[in-house]
């Protein structure tokens, strides 16, 4: 099972017990509270009693002794356990830190993170030591340990090594194993794959799946393997498929698929409707702007729209996710033991807490953010502003490839014979072929090809910002895509427009050229401001950031731009070389 983690000392606990035989004070007292008791199923009113950061009594009785203890009549809430979201990507422009910051203020006190971005650019030391300093702050985080990084790598032997996986997996704050994008390769016969899964599995672990569309064959096979749940289900028959073959169920509400009220509305036409208990709910990485409505309180919200039972609602969200990553012990329910993770409602139809405590802490009071120190000096882990010690040439802008990349979608691309004339500077605007660009972070390689159906008037644009950390250039003129470069080089990495000769838009990522380290709000009113700008130049699909992050992504159709080259994924081959520069 689950590695004891020992999160109280036995000198923490004999003070807990002193509380109960009336020696001590707590350090909270709720009075009078109305909760949900997730055992029970009950909505039920006692007193709760709290030291520091767990709960030590839920029941009739009072303490004897006040002493410094802060008294909260609860008359007027109703309380529900701290939020979780079970399908973190922190990275997605914003930082674990001011994600973290933003979920509390929405009731999402846990959240449990992808790895893949340390796991590609810090030295595991370096990341061990920062996700210990995360968790210092009144926000619980736990992380996956990823299997492979979702594109083909030069060399990715050398970084998802045996060792490297395998400490991950062995570390006390990673709770799954996953998402397992590479799935291919174990039906290929990985089996190095495989015995970390078998890893995995043996340290008590659960392991998550990433199976879009995905036949009821492989979700057998892939059940055989060890995978415990998946998140990809876009239709009720595909939940269906999956709670078949024994699978927990992530409810997906994202900025790149919205789909949770499509699922909940099919289950209730397919009579699903008792089957809350095997399900989660997640927004899967959203980038900054779709979070202006919320986090996991508006996917509470959706819920209650579509006719889910309030209890199973907040479960989704809360117990059911604790019990499926064995944390029950200590997450998902306001009961005796518990981290003191609460969220204070008007209602339980106003899932937006009015105040929250988090660990114990107020990070939200009666309205107002409490605001709580937990500085992070990002250098010490090598996430500073970008430094890119080589330049970016016009003999690098050389295109001649016979075939380029057509958009189909935001994120799903297929190959196209390239129709207009590659020896033209600039291209003609009001059609939507552009040139494309993959230059190695280090400077040693490129892939140049073309793109149809990004933009029809984008003149240049770059962005640090990719899934491996490589540089991406698209544009129609040359020289604003070399100007754009310079730029984005001049404010240590980001996102940057040019047009004529003209800066127009730029976006500093000043954590290693991939994340910001703006609040959630501002970066959320940025990343508008950046799609507006690309719609106005013909940019037709819902979210630019996604198509960014997703052009070198290997685990979806059908090419890409990788470190390898441009790679065929359907035939797992690759096309074209990078060339060195």
């Amino acid at each position: 099972m689950l590695e004891q983690r020992f999160r109280w000392k036995n000198k923490q606990i004999r003070e807990q017990i002193s509380v109960l035989d009336g020696k001590a004070s707590p350090s909270i007292l709720l009075k009078n509270a109305r909760f949900l008791h997730s055992t029970l199923r009950e909505w039920v009113v006692a007193n709760i009693w709290i030291l520091h950061d767990r709960i030590i009594y839920v029941g009739k009785e009072l303490p004897r002794k006040l002493k410094d203890c802060e008294v909260v009549d609860c008359s007027e809430w109703t309380l529900v356990p701290g939020y979780i979201e079970p399908h973190v990507h922190p990275f997605q422009l914003y930082n674990p830190q001011t994600l973290s910051r933003f979920a509390a203020q929405t009731g999402t006190t846990t959240l449990i993170n992808d790895n893949l971005l340390f796991f590609l650019h810090l030295n595991k030391k370096k990341a061990f030591s920062l996700m210990d300093q995360l968790n210092e702050s009144p926000i619980t985080m736990y992380w996956w340990s990823r299997y492979d990084a979702q594109t083909a790598m030069g060399e990715e032997e050398l970084v998802f090594t045996n060792r490297d996986v395998k400490s991950w997996l062995e570390h006390k704050a990673v709770v799954q194993g996953g998402e397992l994008t590479g799935w291919p390769k174990l039906l290929d016969g990985d089996d190095l794959m495989l015995y970390w899964i078998q890893e995995t599995k043996r340290l008590g672990k659960k392991v998550e799946g990433h199976f879009p569309g995905a036949s009821e064959k492989t979700l057998a096979k892939m059940k055989l393997f060890g995978v415990d749940g998946d998140h990809e289900a876009m239709i009720g028959e595909e939940i269906y498929e999956r709670l078949l073959h024994g699978y927990a169920v992530s409810l997906r509400h994202s900025s790149i698929r919205p789909d949770l009220p499509v699922l909940l509305k099919d289950m209730k036409r397919m009579g699903l409707t008792t089957q809350y208990d095997s399900l989660m709910m997640t927004t899967d990485g959203a980038t900054p702007a779709f979070y202006k409505q919320g986090m996991a309180d508006y996917l509470i919200r959706l819920a209650l729209e579509n006719d889910v039972p309030a209890i199973d609602a907040y479960h989704m969200v809360s117990y059911n996710i604790a019990r499926h990553f064995n944390l029950s012990s200590e997450h998902g329910q306001i009961a005796t033991g518990r981290v003191a993770n609460i969220n204070f409602l008007a209602n339980e139809h106003e899932p937006t807490p009015v105040s929250v405590l988090a660990k114990g802490q107020w990070v939200r009071k009666v309205g107002k953010e409490v605001v709580f120190a937990d500085p992070i000096h990002w250098p010490q882990y090598d996430l500073e502003p970008l430094q890119l010690e080589w330049e970016l040439e016009r003999d690098d802008l050389q295109f001649s490839m016979p075939f380029g990349i057509e958009m189909v979608n935001d994120v799903i691309t297929k190959p196209y014979t390239i129709g207009v004339d590659l020896a033209i500077d600039p291209l003609p605007k009001g059609q939507d072929e552009s040139y494309l660009m993959l230059v190695d972070r280090k400077g040693k390689w490129r892939i140049n090809t073309m793109i149809k159906g990004f933009a029809t008037s984008v003149s240049g644009f770059v962005s640090s910002f990719s899934s491996t950390g490589d540089i991406i250039l698209i544009g129609k003129r040359k020289e604003d895509m070399l100007l754009a470069f310079k730029r984005m080089k001049e404010i240590g990495g980001g996102i940057v427009l040019a047009e004529e000769g003209k800066i127009i838009f730029e976006m500093k990522l000043s954590l290693a050229g991939l994340m910001s380290d703006l609040r959630i709000e501002d970066l959320a009113q940025e990343t508008e401001t950046l799609k507006d700008r690309l719609v106005e130049r013909g940019y037709l699909f819902t979210d630019p950031i996604y198509s960014l992050l997703f052009f070198s992504a290997t685990h979806l159709p059908y090419i890409r731009l990788t470190q390898s080259g441009l790679y065929d994924v359907m035939n797992k081959k690759v096309l074209f070389p990078t060339l060195m520069r």
